[in-house]
């Protein structure tokens, strides 16, 4: 019987040699157990002949137990850990990557989809934990200063309702995000695609600093692994699958967050999308989602967020509507006396009430309502529309 330092340096060894998410590395590693599963890929007995290429050519370059104890080491000298699926903190959540299957997907990164092996984390917060109540925010790197806005809105106010913000911790609309969620105090998440102790992009170090402090930074690679390009989508269906729900609050027509959407679709959760200008490029994506997708949902704040994500019949969004008017609450008959008024000067009860089609004994009732209510007043000749109300100073 493997013991558990065992289990863990197999799956880091396992995560070395096959990026993130290759199906016949996660079947070996569930049926077999991660340390026989490693031993037959190491023996040359993977599956099929493009991961035995793989493995091959990643042993040319190093012993995978060696890498696997190094990144051990490294994990510890950084204050970090290594999470993995027979701990108390695994997100359960995240099983659902095994049924995950996308429309039209030949790319590696669109087929080779299931579940981590195992994680690393900067932070104080059990993973599982920070993720139960949780919501992706997610867009744009060359965000708008609308979209900026939106995003760090929307961070602020779910981080203010105790929900966790998760995001990819890029320039702009996921930056933007985490710091909505820093300033109300929350607790926000990064999943990256490098390593933990690698600030991408180095203008953003400042704020993984803040995030490690009282947030999470997490990834599936090793510490001072690269940020290669398909690593971003990689882990894209981590964010997808981790959290209850995903906002794209702006993208290009070309673009990772409408990615992230359509694994959340994939995997049952709600894809939402904040409508932007037709004529803004950072809009495409979000505007194609909503035409694409019959699923995804059009959001505008955070109250249509949570009635996507929340409770049943708990979280619902208000009913959209202007500020209440003391008018809105008259009756036909009140209502047809007011319109019946001159919009300048006075008018006696019997002129009013042939205006209005009522009697003179309805419209002398409705005339003290309207009294009460501020909305007419009386004069010597007759009655008149009350002055609006002063505004300011």
């Amino acid at each position: 019987m493997s013991t558990q330092e065992e289990r863990t340096l197999a799956r880091i060894a396992l995560t070395w040699l096959a990026e993130p998410g290759t199906r016949s590395v996660y079947r070996l590693a569930a049926r077999l157990g991660p340390v026989a599963a490693l031993e037959l890929l190491l023996d040359g007995g993977a599956p099929d002949e493009k991961l035995r290429a793989t493995v091959a050519a990643r042993v040319a370059d190093g012993d995978a137990r060696a890498v696997a104890a190094e990144a051990v080491a490294r994990t510890e000298r950084l204050g970090a850990r290594i999470v993995t699926p027979e701990d108390e903190e695994w997100p359960a959540r995240l099983a659902d990557l095994k049924g995950l299957r996308l429309l039209d997907a030949f790319r590696r990164v669109d087929t080779e989809t299931d579940p981590p092996l195992c994680f690393w984390v900067r932070g104080g917060w059990p993973l599982g934990e920070a993720l139960e109540r949780s919501v992706a925010v997610v867009g744009a790197r060359a965000a708008t200063g609308y979209g900026t806005h939106v995003a760090t809105e929307m961070g602020y106010a779910l981080a203010d309702r105790d929900w966790t913000v998760v995001s990819g911790g890029a320039f702009g609309i996921d930056a933007a995000a985490h710091r909505g969620a820093l300033n109300a105090g929350g607790l926000t998440v990064a999943v990256l695609a490098c390593g933990v102790d690698r600030p991408y992009p180095m203008g953003n170090a400042a704020l993984f600093d803040r995030i490690a402090d009282t947030g999470l930074l997490v990834s599936e690679w090793p510490p001072g692994a690269d940020p290669l390009r398909p690593r971003f989508l990689i882990r894209n269906r981590v964010i997808a699958a981790g959290t209850l729900g995903t906002v794209v609050v702006e993208a290009s027509a070309r673009s990772g967050a409408t990615q992230t959407a359509h694994r959340a679709l994939a995997v049952g959760r709600p894809a939402m999308a904040v409508p932007g200008p037709v004529t803004s490029a950072m809009s495409v994506g979000t505007h194609e989602l909503l035409r694409e997708y019959p699923k995804a949902r059009l959001v505008t704040g955070v109250p249509h967020v949570l009635e996507e994500v929340g409770r049943i019949g708990a979280d619902l969004a208000p009913p959209a509507r202007g500020p209440d008017r003391p008018a809105d609450a008259l009756d036909d008959d009140a209502r047809s006396v007011l319109e019946a008024m001159p919009r300048r000067g006075t008018v006696g009860v019997e002129r009013l009430a042939s205006r209005a089609g009522v009697d003179i004994r309805t419209a002398l009732r409705k005339l003290s309502l309207l009294e009460e209510l501020a909305l007419v007043a009386r004069r010597d000749d007759g009655y008149a529309l009350a002055p609006a109300p002063r505004r300011g100073p």
